[in-house]
């Protein structure tokens, strides 16, 4: 899939054919929900707290006798049922996280990048640098590029600090680095921005993988397929056994 490089002020630089298998894949709206839910899982903090039964202070005598009360037999004033007391089965301190497969996260990237791709709202940039920290300056050159009103700009490894210093200004847009690219902040924003290089390392980084665990995959295979196979027999040379005396030949020559 070929798209154009475009430079900040929206002119032509070239052009980038793009893998068909990270940008072009099939939008799966099943695996993107159990992406983003186990993104949004590790986020949680899970820190509610409820006070139980045995963590209210308070007296553990008998309100009432058992009988002659006319009432309902009752323990403490601890219980869930009286103001004041412990939570049944509250909300403790835990952890929200599950496990989610590599493939599956994998796969879930590159539908994110092929819906962006798809709806028409990814743009490939030669660079994103400012010359100055001016938020002014910025939003004059952004406006002449096909973007919508909110923007997510993914450089290389490195950026630009009078880019981001000029860009947290404007509401609405978010920077990230490239290995800060995640499924919920692409999707959450209208219009993807990426650079030549950012797109060039995404592809590395969601197809090379793939290839080297399918060769080490083989190659173990391989290795247990030499282990498993039988050895041949090698030929020993047979050695005479020596002769030994019956036991009643023995008995014989001792009388």
């Amino acid at each position: 899939m070929k798209i154009d490089v475009l430079t900040i002020d929206n002119k032509k630089s070239s052009v980038i054919d793009l893998d068909n298998t990270v940008f072009g894949a099939e939008v799966r709206s099943d695996i993107l929900h159990r992406m983003i839910t186990w993104q949004l899982a590790k986020k949680r903090s899970g820190n509610r707290k409820t006070q139980e039964r045995s963590e209210v202070t308070g007296s553990r005598a008998k309100i009432v006798r058992q009988k002659g009360s006319g009432g309902a037999r009752h323990g403490d004033r601890k219980v869930s049922q009286f103001r004041g007391g412990g939570v049944a089965h509250g909300p403790r301190v835990r952890s929200h996280k599950h496990k989610l497969p590599r493939k599956v996260r994998n796969f879930a990237m590159r539908c994110a990048l092929s819906a962006k791709a798809k709806e028409g709202n990814l743009l490939i940039l030669n660079e994103l640098n400012c010359k100055t920290e001016k938020t002014k300056i910025l939003k004059n050159d952004l406006k002449k590029l096909p973007i919508g009103k909110s923007v997510l700009f993914v450089p290389g490894e490195k950026l630009d600090s009078n880019f981001v210093k000029a860009i947290n200004n404007i509401p609405l847009h978010d920077i990230l680095p490239i290995q800060g690219a995640n499924v919920y902040d692409i999707l959450r924003k209208e219009t993807l921005v990426l650079t030549k290089e950012a797109a060039e390392s995404l592809t590395d980084r969601l197809t090379t993988k793939e290839t080297s665990n399918k060769s080490k995959n083989l190659s173990s295979l391989k290795d247990s397929q030499k282990e498993a196979a039988p050895k041949k027999a090698t030929s020993k040379k047979a050695t005479p056994k020596k002769a030994t005396p019956k036991k009643d030949n023995m008995k014989k020559e001792k009388k």
